[in-house]
């Protein structure tokens, strides 16, 4: 298995054939230095970049005009030298040089317009992988890992749209599939990626057999089932470049899963990639590194090297800061693999596999309320949850039914909302064991929740909007727990009072929250987690979290940090050392100052946090780490009871068993 280092660099280098002067001040000493003064101990660097151009001596590609050595050959020499792994880069399907010169090999839509750039419009070219083009990217593979000592390659933009190219639509058709059809042409592509990569891995797994291998812009909710071809995963997740900060620790919880070794990559830039002459803050690279190691990740920090090829020292200076606590913090996190005890099972594969709006949503509840908690799809274990949390939609099939009823009956636990498990007929795929069924949804455009004693810790007494129609609930033998208030009328334009919805009319039996007589299944009949997401009316949060209390009332963590901050935990347990436990508390607002991104300019500081950790046993000693400072703790009923004195911004708290 390979085992990655903790403090990586991710150096971008596409650069036009118009620049003149590439390389020109690079000095391969001072490259070295540079990153090792920094406490990196990783960087992938480049073979070829977007714009096609080689970077090393190429007999199969083009070698950039303005270069007039080796570059490639004397970065991987000199990190090398200073004990710095170099992984080497090459760009898949942009290739803006191979487009201009075979434009028989670029992809193109179900219009017959080429996919990517426009004629006049600055930006990427894409290429065809099921084209002559997949064997020019394999030579170039080739080449690299046979001429240069290479630790790993990392294949960037493996995409391949649904293409209708002339060989695509006549390699379809050989294989019985319709080109018309959207799906066979989905199937398709897929078979040409998977085709592709393994293509390409056998290539480097002949050559350099301990090197690592990952394929960038392919993570998706469902790509577990293409584990074979990575040996780790890289999150790709620049917070203020369109990611945002919920996708970081959504897909991480989801990658976990399926890779121990994992990577989270943010970037140096205040925005996005080659936003040359800004910065992040100081706080904001610590949040997305730290929040990589409380998750079970490792760091990667995305920069691009100047044409003239000098690393710029301020921002390795920044880099040095962080990466210094990162090195601190190390004998904590080496080996140490994130703690769930429930999962938020999307049906992210069965969409575009991006987070939906619903599992932003139930991502948000569960990360405020700090539970601890991974992400999976249908593919996974369901066995290692205490509970499944599925929000708002997911489309049944036979064997994950199979799975699902399985683990309910070795006592496993469900959360779930509308039209989970409700299949494209209308049929409910759990009323036997939920005890209810469901027939269709309401038709009103906003309904009223009356909750009942069992779920009104927290919420006020009151009647509480939902905007948007509920699956109408037909009662078995489960019991409800809040029921349903209608509206005078729906608002239209021949019917309407004041700005919004129409007020409560009238009290309903109809239930909108149900548990099922055994107590292992809870439902809600509104998309409470699409809503909480679009609105973050604060009542649905608390409702699913009394809910989830129902169903896991011991919980792993319990804590009294607010909730923008973030408690985690990690353990290691292996052969050659004590099993750990870690908690990571994260004390970090990311602030909308920007019509479209979000800052972090200074770390928070909370003062005398409490925590209860369900250990199960006494532990030997609690520590904060790295300042093996000692904390004193009670223990009483398997819990483990402490106050940490004080977060800026980020602690571990480590308690040894």
């Amino acid at each position: 298995m390979v085992v990655l280092p903790f403090r990586q660099i991710h150096l971008d280098f596409h650069t036009s054939p118009l620049i003149p002067d590439v390389a020109a001040d690079f000095d391969p000493e001072d490259f070295a230095r540079t990153l090792k003064d920094a406490f990196v101990n990783s960087v992938t660097v480049f073979a070829k970049c977007h714009h096609g151009m080689s970077y090393y001596d190429t007999k199969v590609g083009i070698k950039h005009p303005a270069l007039k050595r080796d570059l490639l050959g004397e970065m991987v020499e000199a990190c090398h030298r200073y004990g710095i792994r170099v992984p080497v880069y090459i760009s898949v399907v942009w290739d803006n040089w191979a487009a201009e010169h075979h434009p028989e090999w670029r992809q193109v839509n179900r219009e017959g317009k080429f996919i990517g750039a426009e004629p006049f419009q600055a930006g990427w070219k894409w290429l065809c992988l099921n084209t002559d083009y997949a064997g020019y990217v394999a030579a170039q593979t080739e080449e690299v890992v046979r001429n240069y000592e290479v630790d790993g390659v990392f294949f960037d933009i493996v995409m391949q749209w649904e293409c209708y190219c002339e060989k695509c639509r006549r390699d379809m058709m050989a294989q019985g599939l319709n080109p018309e059809n959207p799906e066979h042409a989905r199937r398709f592509a897929q078979q040409v990626c998977e085709r592709f990569m393994r293509r390409v891995n056998e290539i480097v797994k002949r050559y350099r057999p301990q090197a690592s291998i990952y394929h960038n812009s392919r993570l998706r909710i469902g790509t577990s089932r293409e584990a074979q071809f990575y040996t780790h995963q890289e999150i790709e997740s620049l917070p203020t470049g369109g990611w945002g900060y919920l996708h970081f620790p959504f897909f991480a919880r989801y990658v976990r899963t399926v890779w121990k070794e994992f990577l989270g990559m943010t970037a140096r830039f205040h925005r996005s990639w080659a936003d040359f002459g800004t910065l992040k803050t100081e706080a904001a690279l610590s949040y997305e590194c730290f929040h990589a190691l409380a998750l079970g990740g490792k760091c990667s920090v995305g920069d691009q090297l100047h044409p003239r090829g000098k690393l710029d020292k301020a921002v390795y200076e920044l880099i040095g800061k962080v990466y210094r606590r990162v090195a601190e913090l190390e004998e904590w996190c080496e080996g140490a693999e994130g703690v769930a005890e429930i999962a938020i099972l999307t049906n992210a594969d069965m969409e575009d596999g991006r987070m939906t709006e619903s599992d932003e949503g139930a991502t948000r509840m569960l990360m405020e309320t700090h539970w601890q908690f991974d992400v999976i799809d249908r593919y996974a274990d369901f066995n290692r949850y205490r509970a499944l949390v599925v929000p708002d939609r997911f489309v049944p099939d036979p064997q994950t039914v199979r799975k699902l009823r399985a683990y309910l009956q070795k006592g496993g636990k469900l959360l779930f909302s509308h039209r989970a498990f409700v299949d494209a007929q209308g049929n409910f795929a759990l009323a036997d064991l939920a005890g209810f069924n469901l027939k269709g949804e309401s038709s009103w455009d906003c309904e009223y929740l009356l909750v009942s004693k069992a779920l009104a810790d927290g919420v006020p007494d009151t009647t509480h909007v939902v905007n948007a129609p509920s699956m109408v609930v037909e009662l078995r033998n489960a019991k409800s727990l809040a029921t349903i208030g209608e509206p005078y009328f729906n608002r239209t334009w021949q019917h309407f009072t004041s700005h919004r919805h129409s007020p409560m009319a009238k009290v309903t039996r109809r239930p909108a929250i149900v548990q099922s007589a055994d107590g292992r299944i809870v439902y809600f009949a509104h998309p409470l987690f699409r809503l909480y997401a679009q609105h973050g009316y604060l009542v649905y949060r608390q409702l699913v979290i009394n809910a989830l209390r129902l169903l896991v009332p011991d919980r792993l963590v319990e804590t009294d940090a607010p909730s923008f901050a973030h408690v985690t935990l990690t353990r290691q347990n292996s052969r050659n050392r004590k099993a750990r436990w870690m908690l990571h508390l994260l004390a970090y607002a990311p602030i909308r100052r920007t019509r479209t991104i979000d800052i972090v300019e200074e770390p928070i500081v909370l003062r005398d946090v409490s925590l209860q950790v369900r250990t199960g046993k006494r532990p030997q000693q609690v520590y904060l780490a790295p300042q093996r400072t000692p904390l004193p703790f009670e223990f009483s009923d398997g819990v483990t009871n402490l106050k940490v004195p004080e977060v800026n911004g980020y602690q571990l708290v480590v308690l040894e068993l």
